[in-house]
């Protein structure tokens, strides 16, 4: 018997599928510094914890579909904070934000319908489109111009009758890049013109940095019919593996039609859903800190990177990943030699070779994605292997 071919068409995720070389590394022990996956080493809130310890119920049971009521009514009063008006009607609770997109682009498109992307992209977008059966359609954004929107006619010539929507990441990950509120108002004019949706995953609104502020789609009230945002509380609060996200939108028919979906998976994690209403009750400080933290890092990692030569990166405005030029032929080929082939004083680096999160043929080769997602000490050390490993490979190779 065979597989679907559907599935043979996806991609291995190029933030995971280098793991059983890390593995391998570790057995040999290897120290490996995982600057491939965003799992931060902040801790999560302990008002978050508390709320798993003392769950005192004799029965997981199954929750609504849309998720808990208290839960949806923190977010949306969350949302009133930056100058949102959401109501807890506007708001679905879901598995991750990644349901959240896998949700919309099931709820917006039908097979064969087309979604507009600024490429390089979260890669596991190009799977949730393929569960949907949706066509990525990209838009290049390159390094050189910090990741910026390339002209608006460059994005209207890809629109057909086929498009359903432009999808945003703000702030940006894998780039780091923030979407100005001029790009954002040019995206919803050219929306609300050629009658598709705007969906914006939001996940990282908490990390900008130089002084920069947010601004999010959900304050363009007047757009509201066309507007999907995405959120997770994964990032914001350290909690990757509760799997809590959300769904805003305060187009009635969205949120209707998506329920369907939410009622077919029956309903979002229960305890987790708990812990998620208690991190919202953390003090500002917990969130100023954590901002501060990831600044920091960025602000070491830029100035480390930019000193070893033939790497090339942006200095991003948020988030905290970022796009890395590398003076080989293959990123691929270069993040496996550091796992299976190199070591300093028992250390290395795990990276995600950025091929994967563009559409576009070819692009990407020579670029990799670093989340700088650990301390300081622990980047250092990474860099350092980083500048020797490449000093190696080159030699080796006779780059």
């Amino acid at each position: 018997m065979d597989i679907s071919n559907r599935i043979k068409g996806f991609q291995a995720s190029p933030i995971r599928r280098l793991s059983p070389f890390a593995k391998e590394a570790g057995k040999r022990g290897i120290r490996v510094y995982h600057l491939n996956i965003g799992q931060p080493d902040i801790k999560t809130p302990k008002e978050a914890l508390e709320a798993v310890h003392n769950f005192s119920s004799d029965i997981i049971a199954y929750g609504e579909s849309d998720g808990d009521f208290a839960l949806r009514e923190t977010v949306a009063k969350y949302y009133g904070t930056f100058g949102a008006d959401i109501a807890p009607e506007d708001v679905l609770i879901t598995t991750g934000g990644s349901e959240a997109l896998l949700f919309s682009f099931m709820t917006l498109c039908d097979p064969g319908d087309e979604v507009i992307v600024p490429e390089p992209y979260y890669t596991n977008v190009h799977s949730f489109a393929r569960m949907a059966n949706v066509t990525i359609v990209p838009i290049t954004s390159i390094l050189e111009k910090g990741f910026s929107l390339p002209p608006l006619y460059e994005i209207e010539e890809k629109i057909t009758s086929k498009t359903k929507a432009i999808l945003l990441c703000s702030p940006n990950n894998p780039t780091g890049h923030i979407y100005t509120p001029k790009e954002l108002e040019t995206i919803l004019k050219m929306c609300k013109k050629r009658d598709i949706f705007l969906v914006v995953d939001e996940v990282y609104r908490e990390f900008c940095y130089d002084g920069k502020s947010f601004t999010s789609v959900l304050t363009y009230k007047e757009y509201s019919d066309r507007v999907i945002c995405v959120d997770s509380l994964s990032k914001r609060f350290s909690m990757c593996g509760a799997r809590v996200g959300a769904l805003v939108s305060r187009n009635k028919s969205v949120i209707r039609e998506t329920l369907k979906l939410s009622q077919a998976r029956l309903c979002p994690p229960s305890i987790e859903q708990k812990a998620a209403i208690a991190a919202f009750s953390a003090p500002k400080e917990y969130l100023d800190g954590v901002k501060a933290e990831y600044e920091s890092r960025r602000n070491f990692i830029v100035e480390a990177l930019r000193k070893i030569p033939g790497v090339k990166c942006s200095n991003p405005n948020g988030a905290f990943y970022l796009i890395a030029e590398l003076p080989v032929e293959n990123a691929e080929d270069f993040a496996i030699f550091m796992l299976r082939d190199f070591d300093l004083n028992g250390e290395t680096v795990m990276l995600a070779p950025a091929e994967g999160f563009y559409e576009s043929k070819d692009l990407g080769r020579h670029q990799v994605r670093i989340a700088y997602i650990l301390n300081k000490d622990d980047l250092k050390k990474a860099c350092d292997c980083l500048e020797a490993g490449l000093e190696q490979y080159r030699k080796k190779f006779g780059y």
